[in-house]
């Protein structure tokens, strides 16, 4: 049986353990050390035992840096275009330390999702749900994770001008992404199925709330307010093009899911049992008959081909923004198979 000790080796050691990684992602998870080592030893918490102290270095090592990291790593970048110049060290600390934030935040959205959806296995290890010494400890452990964006945030960024703005950033993507979770939860609740709520107004709503505003929207707000941008109508078209970029992508996602090559994109797919209550596989091939015999591949290319075509057009029209802002983002899902 997996022990947190163990599975938390891979994780806290990932740059030790694989020197090949790019400079860029070396340096972001150098960046984790530091803000793991502060958060750990916080003065508002001394004088905790040694075991509570492990514990927590362990769960952070466990659940924050195992992801692509893509959404931290995107702050930087978006700094970047906009400045275009290279930055300071303290501007690339300043920023790769809010990426981890919207790292800390997806970990702790990603524990509480685990236990809802009673998932086993998460980034090719059990759920940390699931480790033998945690069960239920893990809820606690969320609101922790959660906890540890806003003393980062405290730490690095209260004598910032816009350290209101980062507070109210997070508070808001929150809230936003706990409703589109909540949709998503009572629209297919676990044992039922009601079809007259599976409606393109509530799937695209999901889509929207649980994931085009944390993954898309979220890193370059970031990375705009670091940037000193505090003009409305900047965040405003961010907002517009960043949230059907973000459906794009939760649109793929599902498509993958379905259509995918499990070898390619990591993992086997199971939307289709979630969905409409039955896992097992003969009516699961009866799903994907369908699937085929609407021709949901074509309609997607279809689909893919017209998002991309109108966010280039989006993002060429708009002036107020350096277009590498979003076109770093859309080449990175652009087609993607994993």
């Amino acid at each position: 049986m997996t022990s947190v000790a163990t599975a938390t080796t891979a994780n806290g050691d990932a740059k030790k353990l694989k020197p090949n990684l790019p400079v860029d992602k070396q340096e972001f998870l150098t960046v984790f050390d530091t803000l793991k080592g502060e958060l750990v030893n916080d003065p508002l918490i001394e004088g905790q035992p040694d075991f509570s102290k492990t514990w927590m270095q362990r769960m952070l090592e466990f659940n924050v840096p195992g992801g692509k990291l893509n959404r931290g790593m995107a702050v930087l970048d978006v700094l970047k275009a906009i400045k275009g110049t290279e930055v300071s060290k303290d501007e690339a600390f300043r920023a790769n330390a809010l990426g981890w934030c919207i790292e800390w935040l997806q970990a702790f959205f990603l524990v509480a999702d685990d236990i809802m959806d009673n998932s086993v296995t998460r980034r090719g290890q059990p759920c940390w749900y699931r480790m033998p010494e945690v069960g239920m400890v893990a809820i606690n452990d969320g609101i922790i994770l959660e906890s540890c964006i806003y003393r980062i945030l405290k730490s690095h960024f209260k004598s910032s001008p816009y350290y209101t703005e980062l507070l109210d950033l997070f508070h808001e993507t929150t809230h936003q992404t706990a409703h589109g979770q909540l949709l998503d939860l009572t629209t297919a609740p676990p044992g039922t199925t009601d079809l007259s709520k599976f409606t393109v107004n509530n799937y695209m709503r999901i889509v929207t709330f649980k994931t085009a505003y944390y993954s898309f929207y979220l890193p370059v707000a970031c990375g705009m307010l670091i940037a000193g941008i505090n003009d409305p109508a900047a965040f405003q078209t961010a907002k517009e093009i960043l949230l059907i970029m973000g459906q794009y992508f939760q649109i793929q996602d599902d498509y993958l899911d379905c259509f995918g090559d499990p070898d390619v994109i990591g993992k086997i797919g199971t939307d289709i049992q979630e969905n409409y209550g039955k896992g097992n596989q003969e009516a699961v091939q009866r799903v994907k008959k369908l699937y085929y015999e609407l021709d949901l591949e074509t309609l997607f290319k279809q689909y893919e081909a017209d998002s991309h075509e109108k966010l280039v057009k989006m993002i060429h029209e708009q002036e107020i923004l350096p277009s590498a802002v979003f076109t770093m983002l859309l080449n990175k899902i652009y087609k993607r198979t994993k």
